[in-house]
């Protein structure tokens, strides 16, 4: 199957042809007079849950209001339950912000490639921290970085979340949240990195963790990182807490990684604890972009040059197995340039089977299916490019009507 390679040339809309069906009208007297009636009304309540359950969740709202008894249908308990599990019908949508300045966007459903125009709860501009779990997407402030909401983006639902402890005011902050698929409860993790005063090479680091059960932060690790700093990128997989480093001088490798077993872990402060687990990346990276597809670490990366490992060449797709990187695919270059500009950072991300790439510069959206092995550009997103300087991020999650915060 050929993949689609021309974003520009691709078309606006997505239409559906339906062959015209014939008329009852125009059949011969002869014919047998056949009565109509509403097929679902001779359907038991368990079979027209079970074929509702396969709708996309655009067209759940829209059944809500067929009738009264297919709205407490995809109302029931029973039914979320079941369009929960039903992963054939439902992936990951991707949020994309219409501006800097407010969080309005428009978000993408890959099933149907369609965007809807979409307005987020709890967050105030698009340049907020994001990390989302299963259907549950968290956001903090980018001043304070003491305003914490989880939500569900679907249905609106958000509570706030107390405010975490560490430094007030910190240099680089990484956020991620991962919610238990059996019980529905939720962890959120910050790693605060601040610059040791007078002194570049050192850099006091916290880990702060939040659970739903308790309601409550506890800081699991503070350590002084020499020769490296915290960043932005970090991922809670399979009960593991990953999260980027950056080499701040004396060191062949420009990025890290940090793996920290949630499970096992207490409270501890000591120098160099971290750097134990410390994980180098596959290759010479301008960037890392961390994921949880199916509780696999995956790492999206762009792939410097060799002479000039700060100008990005290409994108690869690492999988973490044990303490190795394994490479499942590199993006062609008819799509890396597709995007017309990419500069040596971007926008990734994605969860279940499905990965996300954006470039800073532009509207466009790559997607790659990791189990086909598939590139292929989304639908043209209405969002347009005003001025030269305009940038667009986005972020991917879960549409799942069931969870709550």
């Amino acid at each position: 199957m050929e993949a689609e390679t021309s974003w520009t040339n691709y078309p606006y809309s997505y239409i559906t042809y339906v062959p015209e069906a014939e008329s009852y009208s125009e059949q011969s007297d002869d014919e047998a007079k056949v009565e109509t009636f509403s097929m679902d009304s001779h359907l038991p309540d368990d079979l027209l849950e079970r074929i509702l359950s396969f709708l996309p969740i655009a067209s759940i709202f829209r059944a809500s209001t067929v009738c009264k008894r297919w709205n407490e249908i995809v109302s029931s308990r029973r039914f979320l339950w079941n369009f929960s599990n039903n992963s054939v019908s439902q992936r990951p949508w991707y949020f994309m912000f219409t501006s800097t300045d407010d969080p309005s966007g428009y978000a993408y459903d890959p099933i149907i490639r369609k965007w809807y125009s979409f307005n987020l709860p709890c967050i105030e501009t698009s340049n907020w921290f994001v990390a989302s779990s299963r259907g549950l997407v968290c956001f903090m402030d980018n001043d304070c970085r003491n305003k914490i909401y989880i939500s569900n983006p679907i249905t609106k639902q958000w509570r706030r979340l107390i405010e975490p402890p560490g430094h007030k005011s910190t240099d680089y902050t990484a956020m991620s949240t991962s919610v238990n698929r059996t019980n529905r409860s939720y962890s959120v993790s910050i790693v605060k990195s601040k610059q040791v005063p007078g002194n570049f090479f050192q850099w006091d680091l916290s880990i702060h963790l939040y659970s739903s059960e308790t309601m409550t932060w506890t800081t699991s690790v503070t350590d002084v990182l020499t020769g490296w700093r915290g960043g932005n990128d970090s991922v809670i997989c399979d009960d593991v807490l990953y999260f980027l480093i950056y080499s701040t001088g004396g060191s062949d490798h420009r990025h890290g990684l940090i793996a920290l077993n949630l499970s096992s872990m207490g409270s501890s402060s000591s120098n160099g604890i971290l750097m134990r687990s410390f994980i180098p990346m596959p290759c010479s990276l301008t960037c890392g972009r961390l994921m949880n597809l199916r509780e696999r670490l995956v790492i999206v990366g762009g792939i410097g040059k060799h002479d000039r490992p700060e100008i990005i060449k290409g994108i690869g797709i690492w999988v973490l197995r044990g303490k190795e990187w394994v490479e499942m695919a590199r993006m062609p270059q008819r799509f890396f340039q597709g995007f017309g500009e990419f500069d040596d950072v971007f926008a990734s991300s994605g969860t279940d089977d499905l990965v996300y790439i954006q470039s800073y510069g532009s509207p466009a959206l790559l997607t790659f299916d990791m189990n086909l092995k598939y590139w292929k550009w989304s639908q043209k997103c209405p969002v347009t490019k005003r001025f030269p300087l305009q940038l667009f991020t986005g972020f991917c999650f879960e549409p799942r009507l069931e969870i709550a915060p």
